[in-house]
């Protein structure tokens, strides 16, 4: 087999790449050694979204009576809930399947390693091994749990994403161990179906990455739902019971330890990329902190090899791997240069109420030393939020007062993973305030709160 393109794993960046490649033209293969869709369809961003789909329907039930309709009783069926996730994962995944035979792209199942810039060696399950020559070679490993000394993965007490989307019972007392977007999903989706969840985070706020005046509101939000927050705080000791662990939660500001005991830990510390066994070793291929080097356009310094997605850094979002998928296979074949740009692409988190953002918070941009305009919008002084039942939330929009570039865009509140769109593409086409303030939003819409929060950076808000 000779091909124009091998790219090592399927997920959003992978297949992304392989059906442009065929697009293109190009004879392209993917090898993949465990599922078709990655950690994405299997184990990340679809699975726990059908998680959170449930716990959203479990939530509009206990509160029907306000919108005029009563239910008499309702029972949670965990191994359901569960059970649905997992079927939705699997009809991504054949779908995925489906996409790779209409493009005629070749689907290797085996584990690769690079064999130099030009050959990957395949490693079948039966023993055998074939080496593949190609011309280029694009890594899209992807990325795995990070796990932290004395918080290893057990499979019982301690879980990463994998065990805390296929529990087989609801526990009743669960910690989850860090506040990004991972640990607040899963922190929300088994509270709202009645356990009792703490969440330790060792910065100052939860949803570090987000701004602070968001993160703030967050924290507001979560606590009012009874999920017990504690930031500054680590495990400074951890002991496995009988059927429970006993653990110590130490403040770092005062030192004051806590002991407590729960049924189940949620370790979510962030991720680590797949740069190992998979040949990179004496190449020229470079790696950093768990992940691969790259140029704008995706370019490591061996010839011809690319990587994209998680296994290529921050951030690491689906989304972000099949845009630079797309961008990798066009400069491989010659239409040019069109680099990524990281402060455009958007971030989300799907918990109750949603968090979505794009560009610098207030607090980066002041310290890059632009002079601002900031303007604010809340969810109860719109008519659509209203009538939705859904008044919690804010949208904050960030401008650079001289020249108006849309520096930011924060929101959270109901469907807010839906609206950020708007001011990405604000962003990508350097949309002025002037432009945003011209354009014409529907009405009813939470949208209009994205205009309104425009207007309000300029002192013309109409409607607060």
């Amino acid at each position: 087999m000779n091909f124009d393109v091998i790219v090592l794993g399927s997920g959003p960046g992978g297949y992304v790449t392989a059906i442009r490649a065929s697009q293109l033209g190009l004879k392209v293969a993917v090898v993949e050694k465990e599922h078709l869709g990655g950690i994405c369809l299997n184990w990340g961003c679809i699975p726990t979204k059908a998680l959170l789909k449930s716990a959203e329907v479990n939530n509009l039930i206990k509160h029907a009576d306000e919108y005029g309709i009563k239910v008499s009783s309702s029972e949670i069926d965990f191994k359901k809930i569960i059970s649905r996730s997992r079927e939705v994962s699997k009809k991504l995944a054949s779908g995925i399947g489906h996409l790779m035979k209409k493009n005629n792209i070749t689907v290797i199942e085996a584990r690769g390693k690079l064999n130099g810039p030009n050959q990957i060696r395949a490693f079948f399950s039966n023993g055998e091994t074939e080496d593949i020559k190609t011309k280029n070679i694009i890594i899209s490993t992807g990325a795995r749990a990070r796990i932290l000394p004395n918080l290893e993965p057990d499979g019982k007490f301690i879980w990463t994403y994998k065990e805390a989307m296929v529990a087989d019972t609801l526990p009743k007392n669960l910690l989850v161990v860090g506040s990004g977007a991972i640990g607040m999903e899963f922190a929300n989706f088994y509270n709202s179906l009645g356990t009792k969840v703490t969440v330790i985070e060792l910065a100052d706020t939860i949803l570090p990455v987000e701004d602070n005046e968001i993160s703030k509101l967050a924290t507001k939000e979560f606590s009012n739902q009874g999920i017990n927050i504690k930031t500054n705080t680590t495990i400074s000791n951890l002991e496995k019971l009988k059927s429970e662990v006993e653990v110590e939660l130490k403040n770092s500001k005062n030192n004051k330890v806590e002991l407590v005991k729960f049924d189940r830990i949620i370790s979510a510390v962030g991720i680590v990329g797949n740069t190992e066994d998979i040949g990179l070793e004496g190449g020229k291929v470079k790696v950093d902190k768990g992940s691969i080097l790259t140029d704008e356009n995706c370019k490591t310094d061996e010839a011809n090899v690319y990587a994209i997605g998680d296994v290529a850094g921050a951030p690491w979002l689906a989304h972000k791997a099949s845009h630079e998928a797309v961008a990798a296979v066009e400069h491989i074949a010659g239409l040019g240069s069109h680099p990524l740009k990281k402060e455009n692409i958007p971030g989300c988190t799907y918990t109750n109420p949603q968090i979505a953002s794009v560009g610098l918070t207030e607090k980066a941009a002041k310290e890059q030393g632009y002079n601002l305009k900031v303007g604010r919008f809340p969810f109860m002084a719109n008519g659509k939020a209203i009538a939705s039942g859904k008044e919690s939330g804010l949208i904050k929009t960030i401008f650079n007062s001289e020249t108006g570039e849309l520096l930011g865009a924060h929101m959270i509140g109901s469907e807010v993973t839906e609206l950020i769109q708007g001011f990405v593409l604000a962003k990508t086409f350097e949309a002025t305030e002037e432009d945003i303030m011209r354009t014409c939003f529907p009405h009813p819409t939470l949208s209009e709160m994205m205009h309104e929060s425009v207007l309000d950076a300029y002192d013309k808000a109409l409607h607060i």
